[in-house]
């Protein structure tokens, strides 16, 4: 049985934290993941070093977070569903999210047969996407290291439903104003309905297989920002951030290989964006309490010498249920004008020269109530 945990330890425990549908019937519960990893870091900056620290924003092979979540029956099938969460650094106790006190989700809703609809600060259809082909997840060394948006899609003020027929999954998210803090900050809720964003999704699952299709577009404002733009992006109301995502999973036996591409397009001024990110992974049991989870990257940038190669292995030990041990090497392989991080983004950068290449090595524990 243990074979099988850690290869599903990081879906289950971001599954269970997304939504509160799975809540039992009158019921409020408190639950959570501590996630403290050590990594080093080599060809860092101009100095060509190396930086040996505990990751604070990104945890080590899941953020670390703590919430509250319940549901009441209110009869003939529905419940009230509620979920607050929030999200820190193991290494200081920080709050994250820039300090807010449930920075991660805060929503309050309606279930029932016929679905969930839910009101709040939410996830967006990417995270729910990606739940199943992402065999990596949220991992400091993952795809966040590339794309700082996907481990924080979601959305402030926003109208969300997401419901399951028959294998197929539908879903979609609205939001009035989709944040105003940093650091995707924008004006917010206001007159000129700037600051708007939208997500859907379509997804089916089979026992033994799955696809999934999403799209997710945040607007501009006076003020806005999104989440990895290049620096000097002009703020303008005009300006949108759309990323469309294809993926698939299969199950061979115990094992998961998932792999999917996301366009990415940022149309703004004066630095627009045009990339795809490839990604194909194998999760798999080794023998007894050991697995492995292996992810190849490549982002395609349309500008000049702007591509990444990646590759991170990870490797698990679950003492339990709910506690396990990783080690995680990833590399990244830079063209001349591209000079992405091996490791997810930090309050402190340690990004290599353009150009370079750069190699690091994680080892960390997690537990999850």
């Amino acid at each position: 049985m243990k074979s099988r945990l850690v290869p599903s330890l990081a879906l289950a425990a971001a599954a269970s934290c997304a939504h509160a549908q799975v809540a039992p019937a009158n019921s409020a519960q408190l639950y959570g993941v501590v996630d403290a990893g050590i990594e080093s870091v080599d060809h860092v900056g101009a100095a060509n070093g190396r930086v040996t620290r505990m990751p604070s924003l990104s945890g080590g092979q899941l953020p670390s977070r703590w919430g509250l979540r319940g549901s009441e029956d209110l009869g003939g099938g529905l419940r009230a569903v509620y979920t607050l969460e929030a999200g820190f650094g193991v290494d200081s106790g920080t709050p994250l999210q820039s300090g807010r006190a449930f920075g991660r989700q805060a929503f309050v809703g309606l279930a029932g047969n016929w679905g969930t609809l839910t009101f709040g600060r939410q996830w967006t259809m990417t995270f729910f996407s990606m739940l199943d082909a992402d065999v990596i997840g949220p991992a400091a060394f993952g795809m966040a290291a590339i794309d700082p948006y996907l481990p924080n899609a979601r959305t402030d003020n926003s109208i969300s439903y997401r419901g399951v027929f028959s294998g197929f999954t539908v879903g979609a998210t609205y939001s009035l104003g989709r944040d105003a803090s940093a650091p995707a900050n924008c004006a917010g809720e206001n007159a000129a309905h700037e600051c708007r964003a939208w997500s859907v999704l379509l997804k089916y699952d089979d026992p033994e297989w799955g696809v999934a299709l999403a799209q997710d577009r945040s607007n501009g404002g006076a003020t806005g920002t999104f989440f990895g733009q290049p620096a000097g992006t002009v703020a303008s109301a005009s300006n949108s951030d759309a990323r469309t995502h294809l993926n698939g999973y299969v199950r061979l036996g115990a094992a998961r290989v998932g792999g999917g591409v996301i366009r990415h397009k940022l149309h703004a001024s004066p630095t627009p964006l045009s990339t795809s990110l490839y990604y194909v992974g194998v999760s798999a049991p080794v023998a007894g309490a050991f697995s492995v989870d292996a992810q190849l990257l490549a982002l395609h940038d349309d500008r000049p010498q702007s591509n990444v190669r990646g590759l991170v292995v990870r490797g698990n030990y679950a003492f339990s249920k709910r506690t396990a041990a990783y080690v995680m090497v990833g590399h990244m392989s830079n063209d001349g004008n591209a000079a992405y991080s091996v490791t997810a983004g930090e309050t402190t950068p340690v990004g290599p020269l353009a150009g370079h290449g750069q190699t690091g090595l994680m080892v960390g524990l997690r537990h999850s109530f």
